[in-house]
C-alpha cells in the first residue's frame, strides 16, 4: 500500500507537464506557439516528452508500476477479506475487563441458555453477526461483530482505481480525436476524415478506416456575450449526414453532440472574414478565412491568400511573382478612439479589418513549410514577398485599390465553431468505475469495524429476579479501527439486554 501511494504519488506530479504545457494531441497550434516564444527552452522540454506528457515512456512506467502495485495490493487483500466474511465471529476472551470498554457482571432475567438467544436475536436484528456458544458448567457466551463494510468498501474503492486506469489505457489505445474549424454558411460541409481535420490522433489501435462514415455543415450558430464582454452562451445548428440519411440537430457547450460512435464538442467561437480580390486582369475571386482569436474581446488574426491571381489571359499561365495574399487584423468592436486593431467588445458591434498586402511568390509550392493561418515569413525574409504600401482599414462592404489597379473588398464575416470530434470507448467503463469508487469510498469512510462479547454464567435465585430464574451476564467490546462513538454505541447495547432496556436497533444509527 506504501508503494501504491507513492507511484499514486507520482503519477499526480508526473501529470503537471501535461496541465501547464500545450500538448501536441490537443494543441500542435499552442505547441508551435510556445517553440516561438520560448526558443531555448522548448527544446529541451521536447527531448523529455514535456508536449507529449501522458504518452512519455516515463509517465508510462510510472502508471505500469502503479497498476500492477495496486495488483499485488488488491488481490491478497480480497483473499484475506473473502475469509474474515466467511468466518464466524471469534470466541470471548477470559478477561473482558481488559477489552476497551466492559462492564461487570450483572444479574439479568432467564437462563444462560435464554439470556444468550435473547441477547444473539437482538443483536442480528440490529444486524450484528452474532453466534451464541455453550461453555463447560452450563455457561453460555455469545460473540457479535459489525462493519465488514468498511473493508469492502476499500476493496471496492482500490478495485474501481485499478478499473479506472484500465479504461483510461484502453479508451487512449481505441480512442481518437480531431479538431477542426467548421464556417457557418453553405459549402463547408466537414465529413469525418483525418486528412479533413486540423489537428488530430489516433489511438495506436486505430487506423483511418476505423473512423465512423459522417458529414456535418454547419448552418448556423448563435453566440451571445453580457454587456461586459463575458460570453453568455453558444448554440451552433448543423445538418448531419449519417447511415444514409439527413438530420438537424443542435449542440451548445456542455451539450455535445451525439452521433453513432463519436461525439462532437463545440470548443470555440470566431469569426472569418470574407474578403474579394479582383486582379489586374479582372479575375474576381473570393476567399472566407478563419481568423484565430488572440483574446477574449476576439481580436483575431488571419491571412487570406490569392495563389492564382492575375493568371495571363494571353498564356494561361501562372504568374508565380505575381501571387498576391493579405495578412490581416479583425476586431469585432473596434473602439472609438485609439488602437483600431484592438477589439473592445466580442460581439460585432463595430466590425473593422485592417489588412497588409503582400505580392510575390507566397511559397504554397510542394516541399515550403506553410501555415494556412499566417503568410510565410520565409518567403518576406527571401525577399520573395514585398509588402504593397501601407496597412488599410476597412469596414464591411468597403473596397481598397492596389497600385496595379487592382481591387480588395471586406464583403463581411461569417461565424465559426471551433468543433472537436471524439470517441472513447472506455468513458462508460471509467464513469461507473468512478462511481463505484465513490460508493466505496464513502463505506470506507463511513464504516467502523468492532467487536461484542457477552458472558451468562448461572446466578443466585433471588426474590428481585422477575421470572424466578437469573443469570449473571458481563459484557465487553473493542473497536478494530478508530471510533470515537463506540463507547456509547456499546452502553446501548448492553442498556437493550436489561428489561425494557429497548432494542439495539437505537444504537449508534447512521454507523455500518
Amino acid at each position: 500500500m506504501r508503494t501504491a501511494l507513492t507511484l499514486l504519488f507520482l503519477l499526480a506530479i508526473a501529470s503537471i507537464p501535461g496541465s501547464v504545457l500545450p500538448q501536441r494531441a490537443v494543441s500542435a497550434q499552442g505547441v508551435s506557439d510556445y517553440f516561438r516564444d520560448h526558443p531555448d527552452l522548448a527544446p529541451t522540454l521536447d527531448k523529455l516528452g514535456a508536449f507529449d506528457a501522458y504518452a512519455s515512456v516515463w509517465f508510462s512506467a510510472i502508471y505500469v508500476l502503479l497498476f500492477t502495485s495496486l495488483i499485488g495490493c488488491i488481490i491478497p487483500r480480497i483473499r484475506e477479506h473473502w475469509r474474515a466474511v466467511r468466518m464466524t465471529p471469534p470466541e470471548a476472551p477470559r478477561r473482558l475487563d481488559r477489552l476497551a470498554a466492559s462492564v461487570p457482571a450483572e444479574e439479568v432475567d432467564g437462563t444462560p441458555a435464554e439470556a444468550a438467544e435473547r441477547i444473539r436475536a437482538m443483536l442480528r436484528t440490529a444486524r450484528w453477526r452474532a453466534v451464541a456458544r455453550e461453555q463447560a458448567g452450563g455457561g453460555w457466551t455469545v460473540s457479535a461483530e459489525k462493519g465488514h463494510l468498511k473493508e469492502t468498501g476499500n476493496l471496492v474503492f482500490h478495485t474501481a482505481l485499478l478499473c479506472v486506469l484500465a479504461g483510461v489505457a484502453f479508451g487512449s489505445w481505441y480512442g481518437w480525436h480531431g479538431n477542426r474549424i467548421l464556417v457557418a454558411g453553405p459549402d463547408t460541409a466537414f465529413c469525418n476524415s483525418v486528412p479533413q481535420f486540423d489537428e488530430s490522433g489516433l489511438g495506436p489501435r486505430v487506423d483511418d478506416a476505423d473512423l465512423p462514415p459522417f458529414c456535418l455543415e454547419l448552418t448556423d450558430f448563435q453566440a451571445r456575450f453580457l454587456d461586459t464582454g463575458m460570453p453568455e452562451s453558444f448554440q451552433a445548428t448543423a445538418t448531419v449526414e449519417e447511415n444514409g440519411g439527413s438530420r438537424s440537430e443542435r449542440f451548445a457547450v456542455n451539450s455535445p453532440l451525439r452521433l453513432d460512435g463519436a461525439s462532437v464538442y463545440l470548443l470555440g467561437h470566431g469569426y472569418a472574414p470574407v474578403i474579394r480580390y479582383t486582379d489586374r486582369y479582372g479575375v474576381t475571386q473570393e476567399r472566407v478565412s478563419p481568423f484565430l482569436s488572440t483574446d477574449l474581446n476576439q481580436t483575431s488574426e488571419g491571412v487570406a491568400k490569392f495563389p492564382d491571381a492575375n493568371v495571363d489571359p494571353a498564356t494561361g499561365q501562372r504568374q508565380d511573382d505575381l501571387q498576391v495574399g493579405f495578412q490581416g487584423i479583425y476586431a469585432p468592436t473596434m473602439p472609438a478612439e485609439g488602437l483600431v486593431t484592438i477589439s473592445v467588445h466580442p460581439a460585432e458591434n463595430n466590425p473593422g479589418l485592417t489588412l497588409l498586402a503582400y505580392r510575390g511568390n507566397l511559397g504554397e509550392d510542394a516541399g515550403i513549410p506553410n501555415s494556412v493561418y499566417s503568410i510565410n515569413q520565409g518567403q518576406i525574409d527571401r525577399g520573395k514577398l514585398t509588402q504593397i504600401g501601407e496597412a488599410k482599414l476597412l469596414k464591411p462592404g468597403e473596397s481598397w485599390t492596389l497600385d496595379d489597379g487592382s481591387t480588395v473588398t471586406f464583403v463581411g464575416t461569417r461565424e465559426y465553431a471551433t468543433i472537436s470530434v471524439r470517441s472513447d470507448p472506455g468513458q462508460l467503463f471509467v464513469l461507473v468505475s468512478s462511481v463505484l469508487g465513490l460508493i466505496g469510498l464513502t463505506l470506507s469512510l463511513y464504516g467502523k469495524r468492532r467487536r461484542v462479547f457477552f458472558r451468562i454464567t448461572p446466578g443466585d435465585l433471588g426474590e428481585s429476579s422477575t421470572t424466578g430464574r437469573s443469570s449473571l451476564m458481563e459484557a465487553g467490546g473493542l473497536p478494530r479501527t478508530d471510533y470515537p462513538g463506540f463507547a456509547d454505541e456499546f452502553a446501548q447495547l448492553v442498556a437493550a439486554t436489561r428489561p425494557g432496556g429497548g432494542t439495539a436497533g437505537d444504537t449508534a444509527e447512521g454507523t455500518v
